[in-house]
């Protein structure tokens, strides 16, 4: 199957693209505006089915509009009626196109051509109106609030909003991508106009505060709620941005003479992830808790975690090791220890169920 991609190289086209090189199963035409016109005439002769992404939304002047939108759009349809296609065509409008200005009236006009060629010809058509798309490779600064947000809080540039409280709709790409393909090779998709089947409803105070939160992580090293599907896609975006010299960044590690503690990541509700070194024959721990509980997972080493219940003599032994990743829980009310009986460093993953609380430690000495 041959498919059409105009606007190829643009933000939604590239994602499409790039999805259905990954399906494998279509041989793909794209044209951008560094194509012929011939190379374009060609395409639509040859395709099976065309995505329409091409269009214009900063011109010179708004004659641009019209050529780039409505013009285009009447330039493919006139290519398939001359050579008696069928073609189903799926195009990307704008929710702008309800709106009473140039370019508004330049993608309704596109919408308006090809709902006539699809009565004339009885072709399948598609017309997705998009609201605010975001996702990677999104281009900062021209017509993306979030792909700026991402970019300039990436970067330390300044950002400006005129109304913090301004609710936005937003789709996420790979949704858009998703929604593309599926009614391409659905059969019985609806015709004329659709919509994206996962919308997201936020203010722009909202994008701005949780974008700055995932810049400030790498200090307080607080993960958002990923459970959150926007917070997951705007994270997700805001990390395409980084500066390319910035991917990495250093963590606090605390250093005695037994060897090292950092702690990792922490979250509001699903506590935090800290990285253990103990020196060979060191012991750490020897305490107890009362609700915090941890869990142990040696990745390098050999040691032994040593338990005793308060009020026993009883000492439980739990043999560990990197060559063998097994997890040890801590239950509450035993006192504990791990020991590195190797003679490399050991290295241990731990999580514990809350993030450490100095005022609260739940942290009592007691030797096992």
């Amino acid at each position: 199957m041959k498919i059409l991609v105009t606007g190829s190289n643009g933000f939604i086209g590239k994602n499409l693209v790039e999805k259905l090189n990954e399906l494998k199963d279509y041989e793909i035409i794209t044209i951008d505006k560094e194509n012929s016109k011939e190379e374009l005439v060609n395409g639509v002769i040859c395709a099976d089915f065309i995505f329409h992404l091409a269009g214009i939304n900063r011109p010179k002047n708004d004659a641009e509009f019209f050529e780039g939108n409505t013009g285009l759009t009447e330039e493919i349809i006139s290519v398939l009626k001359e050579n008696n296609k069928k073609t189903s065509i799926l195009i990307t409008s704008s929710i702008q196109a309800e709106l009473d200005n140039a370019y508004g009236k330049s993608k309704k006009g596109a919408e308006d051509a090809l709902l006539a060629y699809g009565v004339e010809s009885d072709a399948k058509v598609f017309i997705y109106r998009l609201s605010n798309v975001f996702g990677k490779w999104c281009r900062p600064n021209y017509n993306s609030a979030v792909a700026t947000f991402c970019h300039n809080i990436a970067t330390g540039e300044e950002i400006f909003i005129s109304d913090p409280s301004k609710e936005m709709t937003l789709v996420y790409i790979d949704d858009v991508v998703r929604n593309l393909v599926r009614t391409m090779n659905d059969k019985n998709a609806k015709l004329g106009y659709i919509t994206v089947d996962v919308e997201h409803k936020i203010t722009l105070g909202e994008i701005v505060d949780l974008i700055n939160s995932f810049k400030n992580s790498r200090a307080d090293l607080m993960i958002p709620n990923m459970g959150s599907e926007i917070t997951k896609k705007l994270y997700s975006t805001y990390l395409s941005y980084l500066p390319e010299d910035n991917f990495s960044y250093p963590l606090k590690m605390n250093v005695d003479s037994r060897g090292s503690f950092t702690e990792v990541l922490k979250t509001a509700d699903r506590g935090q992830v800290s990285i253990n070194i103990s020196k060979p024959g060191i012991t750490k721990g020897n305490h107890w808790h009362n609700t915090k509980n941890e869990k142990f997972l040696v990745v390098s080493g050999n040691g032994v975690v040593r338990f005793r219940k308060l009020g026993s003599e009883k000492i439980i032994e739990c043999r560990v090791s990197g060559e063998k990743l097994e997890v040890v829980d801590i239950p509450v009310g035993y006192t504990h220890s791990i020991v590195n009986e190797g003679t490399a460093d050991m290295v241990t993953l731990m999580w514990v169920n809350e993030v450490f609380n100095s005022e609260i430690p739940d942290t009592i000495w007691l030797e096992v």
